[in-house]
């Protein structure tokens, strides 16, 4: 690995946007979310008005320099930025307010998220900034950020560094430079890969939506023996078939129908950052990446007994009553969707791997580092499958307990509300539970508020309300271990629990009660 000392004033000198010195700070207080920083930050021929320009970023990264002063944390600090056409001048922008703020600035370049979570261990660095909107659609900018490895910022810290930016706290300070890190992206390889070369001959289908995920996940995933085909690999920036968002049907068409072209044993589909990656099977089946984590935890608890496991609220009640784990003794809870909190949660139970809905893994050690990283569930899925070489991952999958799960639903919900709404709803269910009220016609068994509400009835069925972390809306899931009638019955209840709190409705409400089937097609 190497290291090349910039001038910062050489590095900004790309540019001539007038508001890289402009005093004039644009700045959406609302891009401060729960776990990450995100904004609309347009691109020409864009009507819709940007919430953040780069003086706006500027400050931001000004602001998480003095945090990091005031933590006492070591001012060196890791920067990548995803093939988004301005992520570079939102980079730059950030690194000349990092650096005004005396930190000391290890620029990867164009990365993966999981690459600068990678390079905070290879470089024995404690702070990371990635620039990347991860899976939303062009025009928008973000930053995933914290100062703990393998930690990123949470709630807590989220509202710290927005108080100290839009109160102008942040001061400068001396000491601060900026270094380009060579080869990042090779290291990483090469520690996903080292000593791993399958026994098992996979033709798989690796399909990225044309995002930053394209130019690494191919090549790892030959490394370690498949043959790859690519589909929407090659970078560009404007998704022009659809968004690298593998929990969205777009991108799931397009890896059922590569997948069925090719007669490959499975398909991966990669989000925009390849921190994500959703599944399909050889049959052109879908399987929701809480089955998978499903699949996974056997493999492990087989190989680790009495593992621990973190899930998101959002994933499948099979986990609390797979016969496999209960064998293994290993056990499961349940815990905050968002990859901040699971990264935390696994730190502080010790957890070997945690699983989200949304297609986040997290291997701890001697799995992984505690971050989560597509390109690592890929490979992980992919050895699952080398260990039984006489199954099918499809085969795989229907020797799980059978159960009816929807998507997850998307309510759209203004940012300033969302939260009071689900506050209301968690006080209606806190009290239904306790007077011993009945819910999707059955008596309320458990009733998790961690995250939302989450309810469950007499038969296992359960639903969830919440509020989603990075986008104005709400987010609903329904499954059910008994049949499809009863799923149904129970997005019905959520329904009618929407319009009484006038929270809108699911959409295309029809649609989702005829959808769904047996393992998440």
């Amino acid at each position: 690995m190497q290291s090349t000392a910039i001038n910062m004033k050489q590095l900004l000198s790309c540019f001539t946007d007038e508001s890289l010195t402009d005093d004039s700070v644009l700045l959406s207080p609302q891009g401060f979310r729960e776990y990450d920083a995100r904004w609309w930050y347009g691109f020409s021929g864009s009507d819709r008005a940007p919430e953040i320009n780069l003086a706006g970023i500027t400050a931001v990264g000004a602001g998480l320099a003095h945090l990091m002063r005031q933590r006492g944390v070591d001012p060196a600090i890791i920067v990548g930025h995803d093939l988004r056409s301005y992520s570079f001048e939102v980079k730059t922008a950030l690194v000349k307010g990092l650096v005004s703020g005396g930190a000391h600035v290890c620029d990867i370049g164009l990365a993966l998220s999981p690459m600068a979570y990678y390079a905070q261990f290879a470089l024995n660095i404690q702070s990371v900034a990635m620039v990347t909107a991860s899976h939303n659609e062009n025009g928008w900018t973000g930053v995933k950020m914290g100062c703990e490895r393998p930690y990123t910022f949470g709630a807590e810290d989220m509202a710290e560094l927005k108080a100290i930016v839009l109160g102008q706290q942040a001061v400068p300070a001396t000491g601060g430079h900026y270094n380009f890190i060579n080869n990042v992206e090779k290291l990483h390889a090469s520690a996903l890969t080292k000593g791993r070369f399958l026994k098992r001959r996979l033709k798989i289908v690796v399909v990225c939506g044309n995002g930053t995920a394209g130019l690494f996940a191919p090549q790892i995933l030959r490394r370690i023996g498949c043959e790859v085909i690519e589909v929407d690999c090659t970078p560009n920036w404007n998704f022009p078939k659809y968004n690298p968002d593998p929990e969205a049907a777009p991108m799931q068409n397009a890896m059922v129908e590569a997948v069925q072209i090719f007669g490959a044993d499975l398909a991966f589909g990669f989000d925009g950052d390849g921190d994500r990656c959703g599944v399909a099977d050889h049959e052109g089946n879908i399987i929701y990446a809480d089955r998978i984590g499903l699949l996974l935890a056997r493999e492990f608890s087989h190989q680790h007994r009495d593992a621990h496991f973190i899930v998101d609220v959002k994933s499948s009640g099979l986990f609390h009553t797979d016969p496999v784990l209960q064998a293994n003794n290993a056990t499961v809870d349940y815990w905050k969707t968002g990859h901040s909190y699971i990264k935390r949660r696994m730190g502080e139970t010790r957890a070997l791997a945690g699983f989200e809905k949304s297609g986040h893994v997290f291997l701890n050690q001697p799995l992984g580092l505690g971050y989560d990283d597509g390109l690592a569930t890929a490979i992980a899925v992919c050895e699952m499958l080398a260990a039984h070489p006489d199954q099918t991952l499809a085969s795989l999958n229907r020797q799980l307990p059978q159960s009816f799960a929807t998507p997850t639903l998307n309510i759209p919900s203004c940012d300033h509300e969302k939260y009071g709404i689900i506050g209301r709803i968690q006080s209606y269910f806190s009290e239904l539970a306790n007077t011993g009220g009945v819910f999707a016609g059955q008596s309320i068994r458990e009733l998790l508020t961690i995250n939302g509400v989450r309810v469950t009835v007499d038969d296992g069925t359960w639903g969830l309300i919440r509020a989603s972390s990075n986008k104005p809306g709400l987010v609903v899931v329904a499954e059910s271990p008994v049949s499809l009638e009863r799923r149904n019955a129970m997005l019905q209840a959520i329904n009618d629990v929407l319009a009484r709190f006038e929270a809108g409705q699911l959409p295309d409400f029809e649609g989702a009660l005829s959808g769904g089937g047996s393992y998440g097609i």
